[in-house]
């Protein structure tokens, strides 16, 4: 499908182009749709493009040979696939994939690769949101060892909800509990835990946000760092607006 013109597209990172920068990037570009389990990055394998996303939610996982894994990027309508190609990469360790299904916007790595060395902003902008990555990355790390599981699963609800529309994630306990890197109990336990506060309502395959405002209030100091540090940057807001930011 054709990619909608820049006024209309979703993803923040696309927005913030500058329009030359943007027609040349999406001229050979198209909007794909994007299955849940739809693999956007293998790992150890070169890909052939990059996606930003319009709708839905990608996770960049990383993993051993003893089939554990964790979340090391979260992807929705802020971000792109395969930051690696940004960094002159060929491949990574890290396999990058759909968890809710959604829409994208399809690029070459030949294309993205050209416009990054014709334009210095676009250059700029995409080390930018780089940046923003290293600093999700590292407040991850930050919550994963000095915050309770309830703290870093409101959290990661949070970021979610900023990067989905509307109020219902369609996530199962199951892949909470890969995205967390803990065990599937703990989650549900934990799910019931800020159900009880009434920010959630939580069933097999699904989290509805009933009030973000208590959901930050759980969250407490795990959340909203990487997010400053985006709109900063980017120059576009990526957390979603409460009662007291409005």
């Amino acid at each position: 499908m054709r990619v909608p013109d820049q006024r209309n597209v979703r993803n923040l990172l696309l927005k913030a182009l500058p329009a030359e920068a943007f027609q040349k990037l999406t001229g050979d570009g198209s909007l794909i749709e994007l299955p849940a389990r739809h693999v956007l990055v293998e790992a150890d394998q070169p890909n052939e493009d990059v996606c930003f996303i319009e709708d839905g939610l990608a996770s960049m996982v990383a993993a051993n040979g003893d089939d554990e894994a964790v979340e090391v990027g979260h992807i929705g309508l802020d971000g792109m696939s395969g930051l690696h190609v940004l960094l002159r990469t060929d491949t990574t360790p890290n396999r990058t994939f759909v968890q809710v299904a959604g829409s994208g916007v399809r690029v070459s790595v030949k294309s993205f690769s050209q416009v990054l060395a014709e334009f210095p902003a676009a250059d700029e902008l995409f080390l930018k949101y780089m940046h923003c990555c290293d600093i999700q990355l590292a407040q991850s790390a930050l919550a994963n060892g000095r915050y309770n599981m309830h703290e870093r699963l409101a959290r990661w609800l949070l970021m979610c909800h900023d990067r989905l529309s509307g109020d219902d994630l369609p996530l199962t306990h199951e892949l909470l509990a890969i995205m967390l890197g803990v065990r599937r109990a703990g989650v549900t336990n934990e799910l019931h835990v800020i159900e009880g506060l009434r920010a959630i309502r939580s069933t097999r395959a699904n989290v509805r946000i009933l009030d973000r405002d208590r959901l930050e209030e759980i969250a407490a100091g795990c959340y909203g760092v990487p997010e400053r540090e985006y709109q900063r940057l980017i120059g576009l807001p990526i957390r979603r607006p409460t009662n007291r930011h409005s």
